[in-house]
């Protein structure tokens, strides 16, 4: 054999050695960006509600879902001067 003759730039061990060097870092993902709420905007949801209720509600016609919303929102404590307490929310379901 001649000593003349070049090595192989990529021996089998440099290869392996390749595959367990570790990989540059990823460059970070962008923060995802909060919703733009647009005033009075709405959202679907789905929500499942006694049938007793939604009849309740259903029976004065067209306009139930506002009046859902409206009962939601004093139940919560955000429907302006007409919130109810919470007494007086569990009051009204004595009967």
């Amino acid at each position: 054999m001649s000593s003349d003759r070049t090595r192989r730039p990529d021996s089998a061990r440099d290869k392996a050695e390749a595959l367990f060097r570790p990989a540059a870092p990823k460059p970070a993902a962008p923060a995802p960006q909060a919703r733009k709420l647009v005033p009075g905007a709405r959202e679907m949801v789905t929500l499942r509600i006694d049938s007793d209720v939604l009849e309740h509600f259903q029976s004065a016609g067209p306009g139930w879902q506002d009046r859902v919303n409206e009962a939601l929102r004093q139940a919560a404590g955000i429907g302006g001067d007409a919130a109810l307490t919470m007494g007086e929310l569990n009051s009204s379901n004595d009967g």
